[in-house]
C-alpha cells in the first residue's frame, strides 16, 4: 500500500465521485480507477459498490476510511512539524468546523491566516458539532471549532466568541407581531423546523428550553434539515418557527423576509477544540491565536440580550 493509494482512496471516498476525486488529487479518472482496483485486488476486498455511474462505499470501505484519514492526518502533522522548523513556510493544517461557525464566523479568520502564512495550506471540513468532536478524537482534525457543547475528557474547550440565538418566523406568522412569548408558548403555539440531531444549533436550543423548564420532546417537530440555509428557506415558505443563529438569519431579518419572535434565547459559545494528549503544531497555535483575537473584536459589539424586534 502506497501513500498515493491512500490519498486517492480518501479522495474518492469523501466525494463518492471518480472524476471529482481525480481533479482533487491531480490524476486522470482512469489512473484513479486503476489505483482503487489495484488496492482492492491486492487485499482481496471490495471498497466501493459500482451502482450504474455512481459509486458508494461498502461496509469494509467505511471502516477503512477512518483509518486512512487518520493515517493521512499523521503524515500531514509530520509535514507541519518540518514546516515549523522553516518558520511556517510550508505544510497543511486540517481544520474541522460546525456549520454556523464555518459559514459566518471563520472565513475572515482563515483569510487573515492565509495572508500571514501563505505557505500553509488550510483544509476546511464542515460538519455538525458531533462530527467535529469525533474528527478531533480520531486525529483527523488538528483544530476544531464548534457552536455546540462538547463534553469529551480528551478534548479541551476554549471559548473564542459568543453567538446570539433567536426564534424566527415568516412575516405572516402570529409571532411576527412582536407580542411577548412565554416559554410554554413554544410548545403550545407552533410547529417547528429544526437542524438535525448532533448540530450545535439544535443542542443549544434544546438546552435553553430545558433551562426554561420546557421539555424539548414536547415540540411539534415537522421537519429536520442538515443546513441553516435549508431551515431558513423552509421557514420563509411555511407557518413554522425555527431557533437559529442570528449570524445566519440576520440578513433575512434585515430585508424583512423573516421576523424575530419576542422571546430571549440568550447566547451560546463559539469554542475551539484541542486534543489534550496530542502535540499541537505551530500552525494550529497560530490559528488559535487569530481566533481568540477575532473573538475579542466581535464580542465587543455583541449584547446577547438585545434582539432585533419586528
Amino acid at each position: 500500500m502506497t501513500f498515493e493509494q491512500l490519498l486517492i482512496f480518501v479522495a474518492v471516498a469523501e466525494r463518492e465521485h471518480l472524476t471529482q476525486a481525480a481533479a482533487a488529487v491531480g490524476r486522470t479518472p482512469s489512473a484513479v480507477s486503476a489505483s482503487i482496483k489495484a488496492l482492492e485486488s491486492y487485499y482481496g476486498v471490495e471498497l466501493f459498490h459500482r451502482v450504474g455511474r455512481r459509486i458508494e462505499l461498502t461496509r469494509v470501505g467505511k471502516v477503512f476510511l477512518g483509518e486512512a484519514q487518520a493515517t493521512l492526518a499523521r503524515v500531514r502533522s509530520a509535514e507541519t512539524m518540518l514546516s515549523e522548523l522553516g518558520g511556517l513556510r510550508r505544510g497543511t493544517l486540517n481544520v474541522h468546523a460546525s456549520q454556523t461557525v464555518a459559514s459566518y464566523w471563520l472565513p475572515p479568520v482563515l483569510m487573515r491566516f492565509h495572508k500571514l502564512y501563505p505557505g500553509i495550506s488550510l483544509k476546511l471540513t464542515v460538519g455538525n458539532t458531533r462530527m467535529v468532536a469525533d474528527a478531533m478524537l480520531e486525529g483527523v482534525a488538528e483544530v476544531g471549532l464548534v457552536e455546540g457543547r462538547v463534553d469529551e475528557p480528551a478534548l479541551t474547550v476554549r471559548r473564542v466568541d459568543r453567538d446570539v440565538m433567536a426564534v424566527v418566523v415568516a412575516p405572516a406568522h402570529p409571532w411576527a407581531k412582536g407580542a411577548p412569548l412565554a416559554p410554554e408558548d413554544l410548545v403550545a403555539g407552533a410547529a417547528w423546523i429544526m437542524r438535525e440531531e448532533g448540530s450545535g444549533t439544535r443542542t443549544a436550543f434544546e438546552s435553553t428550553l430545558t433551562e426554561m423548564g420546557v421539555d424539548p420532546a414536547g415540540l411539534n417537530l415537522v421537519m429536520e434539515f442538515p443546513s441553516n440555509e435549508a431551515v431558513l428557506s423552509a421557514v420563509r415558505e411555511s407557518d413554522c418557527a425555527a431557533a437559529i443563529s442570528m449570524s445566519a438569519a440576520g440578513p433575512l431579518v434585515e430585508r424583512g423576509l423573516l421576523k424575530v419572535a419576542n422571546i430571549d434565547l440568550g447566547a451560546r459559545d463559539f469554542s475551539l477544540l484541542r486534543h489534550r494528549e496530542r502535540r499541537q503544531s505551530g500552525a494550529a497555535t497560530a490559528l488559535e491565536e487569530l481566533c481568540v483575537e477575532a473573538g475579542n473584536v466581535f464580542q465587543s459589539s455583541i449584547d446577547p440580550h438585545i434582539f432585533p424586534q419586528p
